[in-house]
């Protein structure tokens, strides 16, 4: 029998040895366009290493899932960050794992808060973009170059992500 992963809701604090949560919470770092536009300055810095790679800014348009979720497999980028921008305001499953010894260890299920995104650091072991809503529209910032910039690992027993208790 699959081991249930329970959501909770996705917080800057939690999520810090993951990566960053982005969303533009509390009072803008500047105020700017001539007093109309809030800035939230600076919320992440892509990680790219290799020579002659760089970030980029990718669209990326995925089905919609629900829940309960089977997680067979999860995923890392050692040679670069990933951030992932919802273009809605629908919330989307985030699942990322502590690495140990180079293989993931227990998952742990967030759930983004509408208009929430975020940036997962180089290297760290993260699900497949799981929206919960359709159109599953996404910008993505991510390393774009040559070289291996995957590693999936596929679990024996799958797990099941169930909503938060």
């Amino acid at each position: 029998m699959s081991e249930t992963i329970f959501t909770q809701p996705l917080t800057a604090d939690l999520f810090a040895p993951f990566g960053d949560v982005l969303e533009a919470a509390g009072t803008p770092d500047k105020i700017i366009n001539q007093g109309k536009c809030g800035r939230y300055h600076d919320l992440a810095a892509p990680d790219i290493v290799g020579d002659g790679a760089r970030a980029g800014i990718s669209l990326f348009h995925s089905e919609k899932r629900t829940l309960p979720y089977k997680l067979e497999l999860v995923e890392r980028h050692p040679l670069g960050s990933q951030a992932f921008i919802p273009m809605t305001q629908a919330p989307f499953l985030v699942i990322v794992c502590p690495d140990e010894n180079g293989r993931p260890g227990r998952p742990l299920a967030f759930t983004t808060a509408p208009g929430q995104g975020i940036n997962l650091h180089r290297g760290t072991w993260h699900g497949v973009l799981t929206p919960l809503a359709d159109p599953g529209l996404f910008a993505v910032v991510d390393r774009i170059g040559d070289g291996d910039n995957l590693e999936e690992f596929w679990f024996d027993e799958p797990f099941l992500v169930a909503g938060s208790t």
